[in-house]
């Protein structure tokens, strides 16, 4: 059925159709049994597909990536859809409107998405207030939810720790885990936040705050070097990292079929080698010491398996889900159950355990 309505959602301007779906789903998500309708259709449930990561419990190990519910509008609505764990934001300290529009482009010939939307969201107090009523009148939400943490456009490089500190603070009764985003090429000098000396003044911060109380994990570019992947990782290792989830997107445009030209950063499939090679860089580095989130490019279950058996222990999706449509994960799920029983395995842990 999305297929065929795709055609006509993908004529409508994509941030606009964007933030309609998101408005469906927030009122969607406020209502019990259309939910229970929803995770009939869309959620499959199986104990094979179930991980244990840095302290957490996730029924499946397909999440959806921060940037498409930055403001946790339809928090309630992801796992109906069948989302193992969901990441919500970026968000920051300061409510900011982001980068003028246009700023969100399809590509559909590559099956990718440009963005350059700038963290646009709410803001930390505000989030935290709505995060604060749905747990109150729904409880916690039944898979694990992830808070992914940008800076303040307003806020200067040097004063960075500070602006991440006071986010982390007023959202921290109501994340599993914390994600360090310094790798979005939206906000100017964001990724200069990847260099060593300024990457260590912020995780000695925020690990400071977190004493591993909750699991505090870094979000990584495609677009560094191995020299300065290797820094990364000696400073995630030095300051107990949970983990870290590679990655964001690129801001590289070889390859590309569409002859678009617009900033900002691609996802999608033209992005899943890069983010592939990464992850395979980050497992023979890392020889399993600390998780890795696998992000970018990934469509089919082929692509979940790939990304399982190169080191990763969960995978995000957010492009894919455009193209796809609401039974991605629920297709993404039975081809992983299909393949894990041609290898012979009756679960997961089974998997990360070869």
């Amino acid at each position: 059925m999305y297929a065929w309505f795709r055609p006509w959602l993908f004529r409508q301007d994509p941030e606009t159709i964007h933030e309609r779906v998101m408005q469906g789903l927030a009122w969607l998500a406020r209502r019990g049994p259309t939910l229970d309708l929803l995770r009939r259709l869309y959620a499959l449930e199986d104990p094979r597909l179930r991980v244990h990561a840095f302290g957490l419990h996730f029924p499946n190990p397909i999440g959806l990536a921060a940037g498409f519910d930055k403001n946790a509008l339809a928090l309630r609505a992801w796992p109906a859809l069948g989302f193992g764990h969901v990441e919500i934001g970026s968000i920051t300290a300061l409510p900011q409107p982001g980068n003028p529009p246009p700023r969100l482009f399809r590509l559909p010939q590559d099956q990718a998405l440009i963005n350059r939307m700038g963290f646009n969201n709410e803001g930390a107090e505000r989030v935290a207030a709505r995060l604060e009523s749905l747990q109150q009148t729904f409880g916690r939400l039944s898979v694990p939810v992830g808070i992914n943490l940008g800076k303040s456009r307003a806020t200067p490089l040097e004063k960075a720790p500070q602006d991440y500190l006071e986010s982390l603070f007023r959202l921290w009764p109501y994340g599993d885990y914390f994600v360090i985003n310094v790798s979005s090429p939206n906000t100017p000098g964001l990724r200069a936040l990847q260099e060593r000396e300024r990457l260590e003044e912020l995780l000695s911060a925020l690990t400071g705050f977190v004493q591993q109380r909750k699991p505090l994990l870094l979000k990584i570019a495609p677009d560094l070097s191995w020299t300065q992947i290797d820094e990364i990782l000696a400073l995630a290792e030095h300051y107990r990292l949970s983990g870290l989830i590679a990655t964001n997107t690129t801001t590289q445009r070889e390859g590309l079929k569409a002859s678009l030209d617009e900033a900002g950063g691609l996802s999608g499939k033209p992005l899943g080698p890069r983010s592939l090679e990464v992850l395979r860089y980050l497992h023979r580095q890392l020889r399993g010491r600390l998780p890795i989130v696998s992000v970018g490019g990934i469509f089919s279950s082929e692509d979940v398996w790939e990304r399982l058996v190169n080191g990763a222990t969960l995978v995000q999706v957010y492009t894919s889900l455009v193209y796809e449509g609401p039974s991605l994960v629920k297709k993404l799920c039975r081809g992983l159950l299909g393949r894990m029983e041609q290898e012979g395995l009756r679960s997961l842990e089974q998997l990360r355990a070869l």
